[in-house]
């Protein structure tokens, strides 16, 4: 896949851009306002905004910030995210109010080269999320050119996203370059063998991109409440754990059997590898009792939880991950965020970023992994975005990507 790229554009002196970028970032409050706790998601959009005013060009810079829906939420303003910004970039960003507008236009118009403006959260509108075109059109009014760069928003179909890329010529960021040049390690050409390593609680997020993958990789190493589904389709017994047996998918108005799913690719696959054994507590405490309980020889209490892998099958997954070549992290092995279910998550992670083979994570759950142990620059990449990711690993040519095929 080759993209209409910015690089390829010769002259871009003057030209004030409209550079959609993917800052749906989590804030904190500090006092009285908010602030930026976690910038790597603007660090990633650097060389792409340096390169640009390199050339001579203005940006206006464009995202959405969680989910208002369509009204003007205090905690999701974009001021904090542009004064990280200007932190990082060592120059002003002016912030407006809106991002449509008679003001926005004004400002808009006065921009010269070099300079930077932030628009207001895109989501504040109510006709971002349907797409609207009149909306769309008024996103890139007195704007010569777009620069997407938000892979972890191009599987929305949004005004900001799909609808901005019919009004003026557009081209694709470094940052969107990166992410689809290194994923594409994993779908095309990876180096042998290839595993991939998934955990977290729902199963219906992975479920897809686990039918695809499950046909390239030579492991798949299964771990957290996504294993309670495969256990269950085994008649093995699993407690109160917790377990996502049925999904309603809305958009195709079908109910899946997720255990039924699961007990197919299990007969036809036999590069699943589920924990032997797991760490069980009568509640999710850091005071909870746990006992080890190995599977096909002990049996779960009906008031037991699995919350961790166990020490065997860290054993196993070790010994897979140190001969691995490429290696896919998405979720955590157990219940991480207490202390006295996170041994599995710990270990795994940490031998994934020890790994000499090529790393790969993605995902909000397994962002929060590499923060807690320090994990954050020993991977090869760190995807921007967990939703998109997956749905590009399907094999799914991403909605605002087919704009920016050559």
């Amino acid at each position: 896949m080759k993209f209409k790229s910015i690089k390829n554009v010769k002259d871009l002196k003057g030209k004030k851009i409209l550079y959609r970028v993917a800052y749906d970032i989590t804030l904190t409050k500090k006092g009285k306002s908010y602030i930026v706790p976690d910038n790597r998601r603007i660090k990633e959009t650097l060389p792409t905004i340096e390169y640009l005013l390199k050339k001579g060009a203005s940006l206006v810079i464009m995202s959405w910030l969680k989910r208002p829906d369509g009204k003007v939420v205090k905690r999701y303003r974009m001021d904090p995210v542009a004064r990280e910004l200007s932190k990082l970039i060592g120059k002003p960003v002016k912030k407006v109010d809106d991002c449509i507008g008679v003001k926005v236009q004004d400002e808009i118009n006065k921009l010269k080269p070099g300079k930077l403006l932030m628009l207001e959260n895109v989501r504040f509108h109510k006709e971002e999320m349907t797409n609207n075109s009149k909306f769309a059109k008024q996103l890139t009014k007195g704007l010569d050119l777009i620069v997407f760069d938000a892979f972890a928003q191009s599987h929305r179909i949004h005004a900001s996203t799909t609808g901005i890329l019919v009004c003026l010529p557009t081209y694709s960021g470094l940052l969107l370059e990166k992410e689809i040049t290194i994923l594409n390690k994993i779908i095309k050409n990876h180096k042998k063998p290839l595993t991939i390593v998934l955990g977290g609680a729902k199963i219906s997020d992975k479920l897809n991109v686990l039918k695809f993958l499950v046909k390239k990789a030579d492991y798949v190493l299964i771990g957290g409440a996504l294993a309670n589904v495969f256990y269950k389709a085994k008649g093995m017994p699993i407690g109160k754990s917790y377990i996502q047996d049925v999904f309603v998918d809305s958009a195709k108005r079908k109910r899946l059997d997720l255990v039924k799913v699961s007990g197919k690719m299990l007969k036809k696959y036999n590069n699943i590898i589920l924990p032997v054994d797991g760490l069980a507590a009568s509640s999710i405490s850091e005071k909870a009792t746990t006992r080890n309980i190995t599977f096909l020889r002990d049996d779960i209490k009906s008031n037991e939880l699995y919350l961790d892998i166990g020490p065997k099958t860290i054993r196993n997954y070790l010994d897979i991950i140190s001969k691995s070549k490429t290696i896919l992290f998405n979720g955590p092995m157990g219940y991480f965020e207490i202390n006295k279910f996170s041994i599995g998550t710990r270990k795994i992670s940490k031998a994934i970023a020890k790994s000499s083979g090529l790393t790969i994570v993605g995902g909000g759950d397994t962002e929060n992994i590499l923060k807690e142990y320090n994990l954050g620059n020993k991977f090869n990449h760190v995807s921007t975005g967990g939703g998109a990711m997956l749905e590009y690993l399907e094999g799914k040519t991403l909605p605002a990507l087919k704009k920016l095929i050559k």
